[in-house]
Parts: C-alpha cells; structure tokens; sequence
C-alpha cells in the first residue's frame, strides 16, 4: 500500500523521501510505502534537482560559461511529465496525493545521481582520478551515468507498475514510450546544457596574416650551407594542428633539443600552427613545406648531409592533418610528401611521423635511403595529444627519454617503443604499435651519420662521414638543461 498520510515535520519527510528514493533506484515497491508526498517536499527536492544540475553543468563546462535558461526549462520536462503521470494515476485510483509521488520519487533519485557525478566531475578535472584507466573514465562511466538517467525514469514506471499490477502490455507500452521521450528530449536539448561555452569562431589577425611571408623567409636565409669536408645533420619539424597546444609546445622543445644537444643551430627550420605563435613562427603548410624542403635541399651536401623530418599533428589513414582556423589549408598525404621530398634533392632522409594512423605513410615514402619512424601503426592510433601535455605519447619517450639515454636511432626507437607500450595498457588503451622501416642504403649508412646526432667524445675521424668542425662538436656536447 501507499502511505500517504500527511506530515508537518518537514525533516522528517525529507528523510523518509531520502530513503525511499534509495528503494527505488533498486527497483522495489518498498519505496512506495515510505514515500511521504507534499507540495513543500516537491518543491524541496525541486529546487535541489535543479542546482545539482545546474552545479554539474558549471563543472563540465570549466567553471565557466554564461548560465543559459533554456537548458534549466529543458530539464525541468521530466519533473512535469512525472507530475501528469501522477494526476492520471491519481484520477484512476481515486487518491488525490498520489499526483505527486512519481513526480517527487524522480527528483530525489536524479538529485543523488547528480550529486554523484558533480563529485566524480570534480575529482576527475582537478586531478584525483588519475589512476583510473582511461578505457573506465572516459569509455565506460559517461554511459553508465545515461543508463542510471534512463532507469530512473523506468523505475519510477516499474515500482508503479507492479504495486498496482499492470498487465504486461501496458507495461511494454509505457516503458516504449518513456524511451523514445527520452531519446526525442536528448536530441532537442543536447546543444543546450544549463551552463553553455559559447564557442568564438577563430580568426587570423591582419598582422600576422601579412607577417607570415617575411618570417618563412628569414627562416629559409638563415639555413646554412651544407660544407662538402663535413657532414651534418638538418631540421625541420613541422606541427600540424592549431587547437591543441601539444604539438607547438613538442616542436619548440624538440627543434631546441636538437640545436642545443645535437648541433643543428643554423639548419633548423619549425613550421608552427597555433594561434600564439602566428607572429613569430611561420605556419605549417603544404606550400611553407615544400619550399622549406627545397630550400634545405640546396643548402644540403647530398653526398654526406642527412634531413630529420618530424611531423606531429592528428593523424587518419594516408592523411596527415594541417590545420589553422580559418585558413582552408590543403592536407598532407604520402604520396604529396615523396614527390616532395624527391623534387628537394634530399637524398639522405629520416622521416619521423606522430599522428594516428601514422604507419600508412610508409609504404609511399620507402626508399633505400630512408629511415621512417612513425607512432602508431597503419591501422592503429597514438595518445597524449592533449592541451596540457608538453610531448605526445610517443614524441616524449622518442625524444625527451630515448634519445637522451641512448647512442643510436634503433636503441632509440626500441625503448621508446616499449616504454609508450607500458604508459598505453596501464592507461587501458590499445598499443599504438609504433613502426620501423629503413632502406639499405640508410642502413648501411646510418652508423656512419650518427656520431654527429648523438654526443660523443670520439669525433676525431677525418673522412667525409666521420668528420666534423671543433665548433660544431662542441654544441653537440651541450646539454639541453
């Protein structure tokens, strides 16, 4: 039975539809029995339902935004429509009060789910839920979390359903339509959350839409001349996307990693997109690409010098994206980049590519005089691009871990490949499995170059591959710190 006798202890009534909310989200008749309606307690559980969603959406939104009203009216709905099921189940059982129980019971199991989530919200923004795998933050708990939102509405359903003995087709008939007013409320009011992020449409200043001209140029005459008794070793790195500071911020510490560390002061070349650096660093595109690899081409002994792409950006199969809001940037894919490189006259070449997908621009850009390195495989994706990194996944165990430790591109390449390994299953994800493919020339060839990549005390050869200017062995020696 329903008890609905009245109560003028509002606390007391305030536990009572606690407790009796706990029963529901079980699925039992028992909250029925200790529900204690009131128009006070509807309007309680009300107010509470609304500013713990009203805190979830400033949570999600970044402890910002501008309150937006038709996200409030929008989740109010549910209450209301709770509200008329109950008028009608009260007309049918001739019990006044009964209007409000289903309407109240809703509100009190959504306002505890609610507050579950704001805490979970809190902990995961701010950092205290770190240890949880990525595959259960982000891939299991957001559905479960809609799979509660949708019950709480059905068991409100059920409870009544079964204490007042439904057939079974009236039953399967609400339960449909309780799900398809569910999907028909998501899809009206999915662009409107109670605290709305107005998103401002990027632009590209004036000043660094001219500027963009002279700074390629003053990077291109700053290259120096490959000198034919010596070899050396030139830069270019090349970040692709403009929304995700991740890839700036890897280039800037690479491309300083090997000026400092690896003697490339003076043929280094960074190709930047992200709004902060438009005026200071030439953007990334095919065209800046291209006439920055053909510029290093005649600077380059082809005999002896020997290029280091690095190439990060978002990544899909034989597609490396470009990207700078609003420009309409054309995108890099493997066949572009071999023709590219091929009209450069580069001929010794170490390709590296950090992107999704990376391992697709393989087969296009083998030769026998080139190494590729690439983070993930043709088929797979890579992790670590977020805002606050300063490397990806792979760009900091290649360059910031390996090629500190280590004396030769394959060592390299072989514990960064196992270390991205070890943070991606820990991180629940599946291995990017990062790739390896070097011609025969290269092979043959590349242990002959890397004395002059990775600092050594033995740079006293006089040939043309293990020779090397006192100045220039002296900057490899530097440390980066």
């Amino acid at each position: 039975m329903i008890d609905l006798k009245p109560s003028i202890n509002i606390w007391h009534d305030f536990k009572s539809n606690q407790i009796a909310g706990m029963w529901l989200f079980l699925g039992s008749r028992r909250s029925l029995q200790i529900v204690h309606p009131s128009i006070t307690q509807l309007i309680l559980w009300g107010i509470l339902g609304c500013c713990t969603n009203s805190l979830y959406g400033w949570l999600v939104a970044g402890q910002m935004g501008d309150f937006n009203s038709q996200g409030l009216i929008g989740y109010a709905l549910w209450p209301f429509i709770a509200l008329i099921v109950g008028i009608f189940l009260s007309q049918r059982m001739n019990q006044p009060r009964l209007m409000l129980v289903p309407a109240l019971l809703w509100l009190v199991l959504d306002t505890n789910i609610l507050l579950l989530q704001c805490l979970i919200q809190y902990w995961g923004s701010n950092g205290y839920l770190d240890f949880i795998p990525d595959s259960i933050y982000n891939g299991l708990l957001p559905p479960l979390f809609v799979g509660l939102f949708v019950w709480q509405s059905l068991a409100v359903i059920w409870v009544f359903s079964r204490a007042l003995k439904w057939p079974w087709w009236e039953r399967g008939l609400v339960f449909v339509a309780t799900i398809a007013t569910m999907v028909v409320w998501q899809l009206s009011v999915k662009d409107q959350p109670i605290w709305k992020v107005e998103e401002k449409p990027p632009v590209f200043a004036e000043d660094a839409f001219y500027a963009q001209s002279h700074l390629l140029n003053t990077a291109l005459d700053q290259i120096q001349f490959g000198d034919i008794a010596q070899s050396h070793w030139y830069f270019v790195g090349v970040a692709g996307d403009s929304y995700v500071d991740v890839f700036k911020s890897e280039i800037e510490r690479i491309r300083e990693q090997f000026d400092t560390r690896f003697g490339t002061f003076g043929r280094s070349v960074m190709l930047i997109n992200n709004p902060a650096t438009r005026l200071d660093v030439p953007i990334a595109s095919k065209t800046s690409i291209e006439l920055t690899l053909r510029r290093m081409g005649q600077q380059m002994n082809r005999d002896s010098d020997v290029l280091f792409l690095y190439m990060t950006s978002h990544g899909e199969r034989n597609h490396f994206e470009i990207e700078n809001a609003p420009l309409d940037l054309g995108q890099v894919d493997p066949k572009w980049l071999r023709e590219t490189l091929d009209k450069s006259g580069i001929r010794w070449r170490v390709i590296v590519i950090s992107a999704c997908y990376s391992g697709s621009f393989i087969p296009a850009l083998q030769s026998p005089d080139t190494l590729i390195i690439t983070a993930s495989a043709a088929d797979k994706t890579s992790f670590g691009c977020n805002n606050e990194a300063d490397y990806t996944y792979f760009g900091r165990a290649f360059f910031d871990l390996a090629m500190r430790e280590q004396s030769s591109m394959k060592k390299a390449f072989d514990q960064a490949k196992t270390t991205v390994t070890q943070w991606e299953t820990a991180q629940g994800f599946e291995p990017s499995e990062p790739q390896w493919s070097i011609g025969r020339n290269m092979e043959l060839m590349l242990p002959q170059l890397e004395p002059y990549l990775f600092p050594t005390d033995n740079l006293t050869s006089t040939d043309i591959t293990k020779t090397q200017d006192k100045a220039h062995a002296t900057t490899a020696k530097k440390s980066l710190f």
